[in-house]
């Protein structure tokens, strides 16, 4: 049997987000795609050394899909299905995940009583382009937040749809946090999620996960407009000759 080396592809391309004249060029790293990731490939080969080198603000998840990913400041912490929050090693990997070094272009002050759609329609007010791609940090005290995180799977993988029916969901309420997310546009659905897509953490960093809904006691939130995006592929698994 003849063997090949494994390939790791990537591949850069240009966002024109709105870009303004004084705005500062900001790419995006991102581990796959969503369409392979959502059909059960939940190995990568991209540690948490490279990711921590590609950006300090993001999202994803781990190997097996295991938890859900938040990248904060610099620091990676996973939320398990236990609802708790655990630092990530360097040398453990993610299947999914896309990270920025975060610059805020844009702030916006988000008031009382705004929930998951009222925020996603505040957000939509501040893009310079609805085609573009954008990163978000908001931080704030949450009356209350429903989020989710899946337990680790096993070969062989199932579709992440069929993963989801196992997750664990969590009600918070009254705390103090940040949101971390990203807006996709429609025209690159199956590249990524189309719409908004936020991971939450606490202050205190116990508790977190992917949001489902909230509710904003109040918040400051901070956009930055990505520019470029590469995107490491992860290749096909290596087939026998016969």
């Amino acid at each position: 049997m003849k063997r090949y080396p494994a390939i790791v592809l990537a591949f850069l391309f240009t966002v024109f987000a709105g870009l303004q004249p004084n705005v500062i060029a900001r790419e995006l790293f991102q581990v796959s795609t969503f369409t392979p990731f959502a059909q059960g490939k939940f190995e990568g080969p991209v540690t948490f050394k490279e990711l921590r080198e590609r950006g300090n603000l993001g999202m994803g998840t781990l190997g097996g899909l295991h938890g859900e990913m938040i990248a904060l400041d610099g620091q990676f912490y996973q939320v398990r299905e236990d609802g708790k929050v655990y630092s990530i090693e360097e040398s453990e990997q993610t299947p999914f995940a896309m990270v920025t070094h975060f610059k805020a272009d844009k702030r916006l002050t988000i008031p009382d009583g705004t929930d998951a759609e009222k925020l996603r329609m505040s957000l939509d007010e501040i893009l310079p382009d609805p085609a573009g791609v954008y990163a978000f940090k908001i931080r704030g005290t949450f009356n209350a937040l429903r989020v989710r995180s899946v337990p680790k799977q096993e070969k062989p993988f199932p579709s992440l749809e069929e993963a989801l029916k196992n997750q664990t969901v969590f009600e918070l309420e009254n705390v103090e946090g940040t949101l971390v997310g990203f807006r996709f546009p429609d025209h690159m659905k199956g590249f990524n999620f189309p719409g908004y897509h936020f991971h939450f953490i606490t202050d205190g960093k116990t508790a977190g996960g992917h949001v489902l809904d909230c509710e904003i006691r109040h918040a400051e939130a901070e956009m930055g407009i990505v520019s470029s995006i590469e995107v490491r592929l992860i290749p096909e698994t290596e087939k026998k000759e016969p």
